[in-house]
């Protein structure tokens, strides 16, 4: 009979319990984590893909897809907020997943997150380059075009030259900046997270009580468009295909888990950090999208990689524009810190698991963090948004958090059966209902994504299983203590 070698739970809360310096210092109180999931999730996609999902696929109903991401989101959140409560460890899905089902499908999981948010930082990098060059601009103050793309990229200079990028500079740089921050502490990482989000939000809130009353009600008429006779261009079936594009607006709320083991009282402050940021901006998002589409005729957002500039176009407030480039920016600045924070948390979780080397979870004598591991991805993270152009779309990084919400909602169905006493700080409701309703919401999501998606998770699950093979299987300390 094969065995899958599951991670008792005892382990999990005796691991949780352990509070000596050589392992993560508990800092963070609820708000700190609600204010982290809205750093990572109120992002510059909002900004971005919300126009072409409204243009593309569901017109004004876009507000809908808003919906039915958010529901999906709601179901996997549930269920993340019981597996936080219960086994407060850092990890997220890969712990889970090594506890419900197994070695195997943990590594798959803690590898998949691992691509999205090393790739997720560096991709967002080079976007937050490419903004602060325009915001810049504004100001007459301009960097050498060959400082701020790839030696892959050409260029056209003012003069009309054509030569090749040397190095993207401010993307490298701000992920050092970032990865300094990390590695000072988790506490100063969250005030500067919080400074942010603040920022973030009040341009969000502005924008929709500015735009509000020059919403056009013929731009919203009809609000579910008639389908086009292809499958994803309006109706109902574009409001799906909405959901699958601005889905990617909604990622983050799971890095949230990742700082279990780095939470005062995460039995009780978990699920307000999940469930709360996921709350806050599902409502700002609809508000947001609303306002979008009433301003616009949803014809004119397709394609368009600045729809809320179109948008601002319709109302006296042109100034504007060069604020919500500012909450890009600063929205940028705090996805890429969160992103790096749980690469490191999933890697420090695979660490101490054997499943990785030692140096992936050394712990800083006084910071309490694991520095090694923000240095080596520091280096990786900058000089991949340094000398790399950005080809990485948001639907690269949303495929392999699909998968982790499917594993982590079958995963709660799971230990009610195997383990119905354990205790539970918080109860998902109505299981097996919700956990069944986040797997298909999910999987219908991930149905939809690009073949191409598809292919990458691929090619990078295959590399990962060699890893796997050649050095996780053999220095498991599951493996080891199980087999003796």
């Amino acid at each position: 009979m094969k065995q899958y070698y599951k991670k008792p739970l005892s382990w999990l809360l005796n691991e949780s319990a352990d509070e000596n310096k050589h392992t993560l210092k508990r800092t963070l109180n609820g708000f700190q984590l609600l204010m982290l999931g809205l750093g990572v999730i109120i992002g510059a996609g909002l900004f971005s893909l919300t126009g072409p999902a409204a243009g593309n696929n569901a017109g004004p109903a876009v507000t809908l897809s808003f919906i039915v991401a958010g529901v999906g989101c709601a179901f996997a959140g549930l269920c993340y907020a019981e597996f936080a409560s219960m086994i407060p460890v850092a990890g997220s899905a890969y712990t889970y997943a090594y506890t419900t089902m197994g070695e195997q499908l943990a590594w798959i999981i803690g590898w998949d997150l691992v691509l999205e948010f090393s790739v997720g930082a560096a991709t967002v990098a080079i976007s937050w380059s490419n903004y602060l060059v325009e915001f810049l601009a504004g100001y007459k103050i301009y960097i050498p075009a060959q400082f701020v793309h790839s030696p892959f990229e050409t260029v056209t200079l003012a003069n009309g030259v054509t030569t090749h990028g040397y190095f993207n500079l401010p993307a490298a740089l701000v992920i050092v900046l970032m990865s300094a921050i990390l590695m000072r502490g988790t506490k100063g990482s969250a005030l500067w997270n919080a400074v942010v989000v603040s920022l973030k939000v009040g341009v969000v809130l502005v924008f929709i009580a500015l735009g509000w009353k020059y919403i056009q009600p013929a731009n919203l008429t009809p609000y579910i468009p008639k389908n086009t006779g292809t499958f994803g261009e309006y109706g109902i079936s574009g409001i799906l295909r909405g959901a699958g594009v601005i889905f990617f607006v909604y990622l983050g709320f799971d890095i949230v888990s990742t700082a279990a083991q780095e939470t005062k009282n995460p039995r009780r402050n978990m699920p307000i950090g999940i469930l709360g940021s996921l709350a806050v901006c599902t409502v700002l998002f609809i508000l947001f999208s609303h306002v979008l589409t009433g301003l616009a005729p949803y014809q004119e957002l397709k394609n368009s990689a600045a729809p809320v500039a179109i948008a601002i176009a319709h109302t006296p407030y042109q100034w504007l524009g060069q604020m919500i480039i500012l909450a890009i920016i600063v929205g940028y600045t705090s996805v890429i810190l969160v992103d790096l924070w749980g690469q490191s948390r999933v890697f420090y979780a695979m660490s101490k698991d054997g499943l990785l080397p030692k140096i992936f979870s050394d712990v800083h004598p006084r910071y309490r963090t694991p520095w090694k591991s923000n240095i080596l991805f520091c280096v990786f993270v900058s000089l991949f948004a340094a000398l790399v152009p950005i080809r990485v779309v948001g639907e690269m990084t949303s495929i392999g958090t699909l998968l982790a919400f499917v594993i982590v909602c079958a995963g709660v169905w799971m230990m009610r059966h195997s383990m119905p006493d354990a205790p539970r700080a918080f109860r998902t409701p109505w299981v097996p209902f919700v956990p069944i309703m986040g797997i298909i919401t999910c999987a219908v999501m991930m149905a939809f994504l690009p073949w191409d998606t598809w292919l990458r998770l691929i090619v990078w699950m295959g590399i990962g299983m060699l890893i796997y093979q050649f050095y996780g299987k053999k220095h498991s300390k599951v493996r080891k203590t199980l087999q003796n």
